[in-house]
């Protein structure tokens, strides 16, 4: 755990900043400067303290000599001086200092600061203080103030001074036992000093070479960083193909407008390019590209100050509206759309775009960006059942249903598996004898902590996924296991037909898998009936594969029936198209028999069918009323909760054996 969190931290240094890594640096680069700088101080200061040691060593061994020279020991004390005359150049080589490199100046002084003996004809020591400024820093004041004093009461010292010359100067004092005299020394700073000196100055114009040609680097570092800063910047916030804002910066920006935004006072809207594919295909993706970016300038365009476009994935359009008001919110993207299609009103032959709309009113201000866009495409996802080119608002709805259909979608392998799923059978009765004539098997989903699942639920969410397929033959193979104990029990047989969906005709042998099961349970042919819808029929290419598989289910014995006939706009064409055993006329047909034009409409259906030698079966019937119409017009079969509503398979057999 901690090698982990150590590697953590790790990474998190190295995915640091750029310009707080150059800082740190620049920092760090100045604190080895500063301690350079300090060091090199450091050393000065103790250079000079030994300078201050030596002269006045030297000093106090100078006069020791002249001491010596001057004076008669006896057990080494003095008991006399020596007296006489000579010139003033043997006494100036007497007092002069050879340690020195001949750079020190002494000289001879009372104990009141008066020069006895100068070391050269320029006499600067002719006055004590004409050596020193007369401005002199206050420490200096001090120091020679304690010599003055010193040099009364016979004590030695050494101390440093600026000159009246600009020099740094040491100037040692050593009291003479010979005479009542003073011993001065006066030496430069510089004299040892001079090699460190020229050290710390090379150091202090390193130091500041270095600094300045770091600073060099780091401006020219940080002028990069900002280019390549502002370079990824572009290629993290900018859509590439229209040059507006992409999906990342359309999430900041909402993120920083809905920071204060009150409830209801902004607009999430998605708009959508309906089958954007075929332009790419049809003219290219160039032509694609300058079709979205087309489309951007004009979302750009109609959007207020405080308000927010920007392109999503692929031929998505984000905008934020400043609008509370839905009514306002649906006229402005309509009025968009009109604009993005205004460049058809000089073609000859327009090309209209149709897009999806949908639209969140954020009512909860504080969600994530991600959960507003995801709510905006949920309403836009569900456009179908308000009609095309309509916005859609987002409702809580949505998301319940899309739960909904999560969870049935996670039940439904363990609902297979069980047998939750029960095979119900509404019977078909012959209007000719008012017998049992067949029924169609119908599927519920019985769970057992959910209860009864409408269908209504499930099987429009299996079509989509293409779990109906799995379902279709779970129910064929228990429709065909019921026939077999039917047959094996000794009871009459019925004919029993099963919903094919058309996800089955996504591939060209599924019919071999129910003829495999049929066969397994030894079906007598004639028996299985596989139903299709209308819907199925959707182009000439699915109208040549569909005739083909149903020429094919006759081939394996299976019956063919049209279901939900006539609420399509092709169905007559489709009874030309295929030889199809049965049509059975949708429930609309039966709503409102009152009208004289919808009797005759049925008539002519059923006319036509008998004409085919085409059996027909009425779906949905309620009433006495529908079935004394049915039977004058000859209708063959009825099927609805007028005989009986969908029966379990026992509840049916006992429902037959009692109809006959």
């Amino acid at each position: 755990m901690i090698r982990e969190d150590k590697r953590i931290k790790e990474n998190n240094i190295l995915r640091a900043e750029p310009g707080f890594v150059i800082a740190v640096l620049a920092v760090l680069i100045l604190l080895i400067a500063a301690v350079t700088i300090q060091s090199a101080l450091g050393l000065k200061t103790a250079v000079d303290r030994t300078t201050k040691a030596y002269v006045s060593d030297v000093a106090a061994q100078l006069a020791l000599d002249i001491d010596d020279r001057l004076s008669l020991y006896q057990e080494n004390n003095i008991i006399g001086v020596l007296g006489g005359t000579g010139n003033k150049e043997s006494m100036q080589r007497l007092i002069q200092p050879v340690s020195f490199d001949g750079q020190g100046l002494t000289c001879i002084a009372d104990t009141e600061g008066n020069v006895v003996i100068s070391p050269t004809d320029l006499d600067p020591f002719m006055r004590l203080d004409d050596i020193f400024k007369e401005d002199s820093e206050e420490t200096t004041v001090r120091n020679i103030k304690r010599m003055q004093e010193n040099m009364k009461e016979g004590k030695n010292g050494v101390f440093s001074f600026v000159a009246v010359d600009g020099r740094e100067l040491i100037l040692s004092y050593n009291i003479l036992k010979s005479y009542d005299w003073v011993l001065l020394t006066l030496v430069p700073a510089d004299l040892i000093s001079y090699e460190t000196d020229r050290y710390v100055i090379q150091t202090f114009a390193i130091v500041a070479g270095t600094i300045l040609l770091f600073l060099f680097f780091l401006l020219i570092l940080l002028f990069i960083y900002r280019n390549n800063r502002r370079r990824l910047e572009y290629i993290a916030f900018v859509d590439a193909v229209t040059g507006g804002m992409n999906n990342a910066a359309f999430c900041l920006k909402l993120r920083e407008t809905l920071k204060n935004a009150r409830r209801n006072e902004y607009t999430v809207a998605v708009i959508n390019i309906r089958n954007f594919k075929m332009i790419n295909e049809s003219f290219g993706t160039h032509e694609g590209d300058r079709t979205l970016h087309y489309c951007m300038q004009i979302l750009r365009k109609n959007v207020k100050e405080g308000e927010i476009a920007a392109r999503g994935n692929a031929d998505d359009f984000f905008l934020c509206l400043k609008e509370g008001n839905r009514n306002i919110v649906a006229a402005r993207l309509q009025e968009i759309v009109r604009e993005i299609n205004s460049f058809n009103e000089n073609l000859e032959n327009p090309y209209h775009l149709s897009f999806r709309q949908g639209a969140y009113l954020i009512d909860e201000p504080d969600l994530d960006s991600t959960i507003i866009q995801d709510r905006v495409m949920t309403a836009c996802m569900n456009q179908q059942e308000f009609g095309e080119n309509s916005c859609v608002f987002y409702d809580i709805c949505f998301t319940q249903k899309m739960k909904q259909e999560h969870e049935l979608n996670a039940m439904f392998r363990g609902a297979l598996e069980n047998g939750d799923f029960k095979v119900y059978f509404q019977p078909k009765v012959s209007l000719e004898d008012e017998k049992t004539a067949g029924a169609e098997a119908l599927v519920r989903w019985q769970h057992p902590e959910e209860g009864m699942i409408s269908p209504g639920d499930f099987i429009p969410l299996f079509e989509k996924n293409g779990n109906i397929c799995r379902l279709d033959c779970y129910v064929f193979e228990e429709v065909c296991r019921t026939i077999d104990r039917w047959r094996r029990e000794g009871r009459k047989l019925f004919p029993v037909s099963v919903n094919l969906s058309r996800q089955h005709f996504k591939r060209n042998d599924f019919l071999n898998q129910f003829a495999d099961v049929a066969a397994k349970y030894r079906i007598p042919e004639g028996l299985l009936e596989l139903e299709l819808t209308e819907s199925i029929f959707f182009d000439d290419n699915s109208i040549a594969m569909v005739r083909e598989s149903i020429n094919r289910m006759h081939e394996l014995g299976f019956k063919c029936s049209l279901d939900d006939f006539g609420s399509g706009f092709s169905s007559l064409g489709l009874l030309k198209e295929f030889d199809v055993d049965t049509i059975k006329l949708d429930r609309r047909f039966f709503l409102d028999m009152s009208k004289p034009k919808a009797e005759d409409v049925v008539e002519c259906l059923i006319d036509l069918a008998g004409r085919l030698k085409v059996k027909t079966v009425a779906e949905g019937i309620e009433t006495q009323e529908q079935i004394d119409f049915l039977k004058q017009i000859h209708c063959d079969m009825v099927q609805g909760f007028f005989y009986s509503p969908p029966l379990r398979a026992e509840e049916f057999e006992e429902w037959a054996d009692r109809r006959g």
